[in-house]
């Protein structure tokens, strides 16, 4: 879903497998060693987040969380990729609730107010999926009501 949007170029660019596998490796090197850096942890964390796979995406989210809520002093970075995070993942409540945080905090911010854009178009596109069902599942609901009461009327 390509965007004309110039801040919101994370939600759209995934990292090649090689860039995610160096952060990656440098992520269980530290493991290896007893000490991951926060550093390293957000590093990894945010290639999860930037991954075209959804279960890349969770674990990236996850680490995220934990690094918003052990390092106050990262929050703020945080906060971002949690909403791009939650929003690659369709969950366009949680996305609107970090971003809205983000924003609280720096109303200025491009980035936030571009990912705000594109979490409001994902709403939209979510509600009318949704009303599309519905109206179909009304739809065969009526025949089937149909085909019932035309099947009484025979016997």
């Amino acid at each position: 879903m390509p965007t004309d949007l110039p801040y919101a170029a994370d939600a759209e660019v995934s990292l090649s497998f090689d860039e995610l596998q160096v952060l990656r490796l440098q992520y269980e090197r530290e493991f290896g060693q007893g000490h991951i850096t926060t550093q390293t942890k957000f590093n990894y964390a945010w290639g999860l987040v930037k991954s075209p796979l959804r279960e890349h995406q969770v674990e990236g989210v996850r680490m995220l969380q934990e690094i918003y809520r052990s390092e106050p002093s990262r929050r703020r970075e945080c906060l971002y990729y949690l909403a791009l995070g939650h929003y690659k993942m369709g969950n366009y409540e949680e996305a609107k609730n970090f971003n809205a945080l983000l924003l609280d905090r720096e109303p200025t911010n491009m980035q936030a107010q571009s990912l705000g854009g594109l979490i409001d178009q994902g709403v939209k596109r979510e509600g009318y999926i949704g009303m599309a069902l519905v109206g179909g599942a009304a739809a065969i609901g009526t025949i089937l009501v149909a085909n019932l009461i035309r099947r009484a009327t025979r016997k």
